[in-house]
């Protein structure tokens, strides 16, 4: 595709406008550790939570979802829970206070609150930053991959895709590493109204393009519904053949069982809590727990209506105008270039070029916020710790730059060794975070789970994740789950019992000022004894805010998507469950938030 001079233009200006911002907030990132990783827990928690929507709105991730909508239709819209997008639910009600009552800088550094600072302790921080780094590494590929597959499309010279991705990680990673948390945030601020208005005149453009008619032409029978069964029930025979090969090879057809493994994962992932990224970077970066809360609820308000605004416009004009030619190229078609190349088709000039900045802007603000989450672990958790803990601040943040860059070379290299998007996204959500649930979920709710048990658990879980493509690289990531599960839970729970409970004094102290609910009954019983005054968890409150958050959410990813294809009573019946979802997290969730 040639780009015209005004697409140009404003991509290009985009880009130069980042960069200089970027660098220019940097000076505020060079204090001191906590000013270049958590911006000096400063920023307003509206700041952070539009930051972190930014950072979730992702180019990689848009491919992946318009491909989705694309073969399976309204379907699609229970597919995100594969990573799973509900984990905000748990966050805003209960788990982001937890976190950042503990006032720390990384989650490794957490973990002294949870098991002390003895030996043990030591251990479980270790395997934290061998997992941030691998995460990040992992989540960089993912970038990489994407990024590539997006550009090639657009830009006229021929390049290969992945000399595009050097090309664009070069200017990112620039601005970035000298910017720190800072600069994340507030260029993820311009790049997200950017992205806002460009994905909803495409859901515009669909709207005036594609009648409900033409629409039902293009697609099966049930293509239209969100219900499922135990079949997937969607036949393109005739429509577009090479769709079932599509999938056939994601292992979707018993759509039922699949949904229900992405649910049952989808709980105990959240329960654990954020992994160590940029999500939980930014709950520690909020002024107070509240905030923090706060937080993580409006990710979700802001995220997906401009994001399924795009998502679904894009996958119709697609199957309408496309669909024929991508029947006659039968199985040749990549299907996760359904973005750019609808794209190329039906957006107008000027807009075009507002809208592969604004994905520009995604892809630049997931890159971002990735990388700037990882290099704390090592130069806070390692070098600090261990090497140099007197050294002047402009140290740490000068060893965090050379982390970055690393990271940034290693995750290029993955990515050159991929083929698809969908194999790092599939092992990212389903296995590398499967092997991180069971130790994380019983650190929060077991009073009797120690820090052995945190660090065998955790080390099982990562290394059965790293040696799953090995070992079976037929398996889906996602049916391996409950292996890895079994594996790391074999490993936490074993270890723990093998090993003495952890102190009184630690249990206490940690009881205390997290307050957590679950198995803590001898602990609590301890501390009441002291503080009788001290509240008890309101855990069926916080279950019940869970269950109402999770179809509160589904619904704002369903008013986009029905309001594109023009099912009205769809956006009606949708609107009615936010509104009712809505008023009952305003009284038994957001009034009922304390520090």
């Amino acid at each position: 595709m040639n780009l015209s001079t005004l697409d140009m233009v404003i991509i290009f200006g985009y880009l130069a406008g980042t960069l200089a911002l970027g660098l220019y907030i940097s000076r505020l990132a060079s204090r001191d550790m906590s000013a270049y990783f958590l911006g000096g827990k400063t920023i307003p928690w509206w700041a952070l939570g539009v930051s972190n929507a930014s950072g979730m709105f992702d180019i990689t991730g848009t491919m992946w979802l318009v491909s989705m909508c694309f073969v399976y239709g309204l379907k699609s819209a229970w597919l995100p829970w594969i990573w799973p997008i509900f984990n905000q639910v748990f966050l805003m009600v209960y788990l982001s206070i937890w976190l950042r009552r503990s006032n720390v800088m990384t989650g490794a550094q957490w973990l002294n609150t949870r098991f002390g600072k003895g030996r043990d302790a030591e251990l479980c921080q270790l395997v934290v930053v061998v997992f941030a780094l691998v995460s990040s590494i992992g989540f960089i590929a993912y970038a990489f991959k994407g990024i590539g597959k997006f550009a090639a499309i657009f830009f006229p010279w021929d390049l290969a895709p992945d000399t595009y991705a050097l090309i664009i990680f070069a200017v990112t990673t620039l601005y970035v590493v000298k910017g720190g948390m800072y600069s994340v945030v507030f260029t993820e601020i311009l790049q997200f109204v950017i992205m806002t208005i460009a994905a909803i005149a495409v859901g515009v453009i669909a709207m005036s393009l594609v009648s409900p008619e033409q629409l039902a032409a293009a697609t099966p029978e049930g293509w239209a519904e969100v219900g499922f069964g135990w079949q997937l029930g969607l036949d393109w025979s005739g429509v577009i053949d090479s769709v079932n090969d599509k999938i056939s090879s994601d292992g979707l057809e018993l759509f039922g069982i699949m949904v229900m493994m992405m649910l049952f994962k989808g709980v105990l992932s959240s329960m654990a809590g954020p992994v160590p990224n940029y999500d939980m970077q930014r709950i520690l970066a909020a002024k107070t727990p509240s905030e923090a809360a706060k937080m993580s609820g409006l990710v979700s308000l802001v995220m997906f209506f401009p994001r399924y605004m795009m998502v679904t416009g894009l996958a119709v004009l697609a199957l309408v105008y496309m669909g024929p030619e991508i029947q006659a190229a039968g199985g040749e078609f990549d299907f996760e270039q359904i973005l750019p190349y609808a794209i190329n088709r039906f957006v107008p000039v000027g807009l075009t070029g507002l809208l592969i900045a604004g994905l520009l802007a995604a892809f630049m603000s997931t890159f971002a916020a990735s990388l700037n989450a990882a290099p704390v672990y090592f130069v806070n958790d390692i070098y600090r710790k261990y090497f140099n803990p007197d050294a002047a601040p402009e140290r740490y943040v000068a060893l965090s730059y050379l982390v970055s860059f690393v990271l940034v070379l290693i995750g290029i290299a993955v990515g050159f060794m991929l083929d698809s998007i969908n194999d790092i996204m599939q092992w990212i959500f389903a296995a590398l975070f499967g092997g991180y649930a069971a130790a994380n979920l019983l650190k929060w709710h077991w009073w009797r789970f120690n820090a052995y048990g945190y660090f065998f658990g955790m080390l099982s879980g990562l290394m059965a994740s790293l040696a799953l493509p090995l070992l079976l690289p037929d398996t889906h990531p996602l049916m391996a789950f409950p292996l890895l599960l079994l594996i790391s839970l074999t490993g936490s729970v074993g270890a723990a019992l093998l090993t003495p409970a952890q102190d009184d004094e630690v249990l206490k102290a940690f009881y205390l000022q997290v307050r957590p609910w679950g198995f803590w009954g001898p602990v609590r019983d301890k501390v009441l004894t002291e503080t009788p005054e001290l509240e008890k968890p309101p855990m069926g409150r916080d279950m019940a805010n869970i269950l109402v958050g999770i179809f509160w959410q589904l619904s704002l990813v369903l008013i986009p998507i029905y309001l594109v294809v023009r099912d009205y009573q769809g956006v009606l019946w949708s609107v009615a469950l936010l509104v009712v979802g809505s008023v009952f997290l305003k009284f038994f969730w957001y009034d009922k938030l304390q520090d």
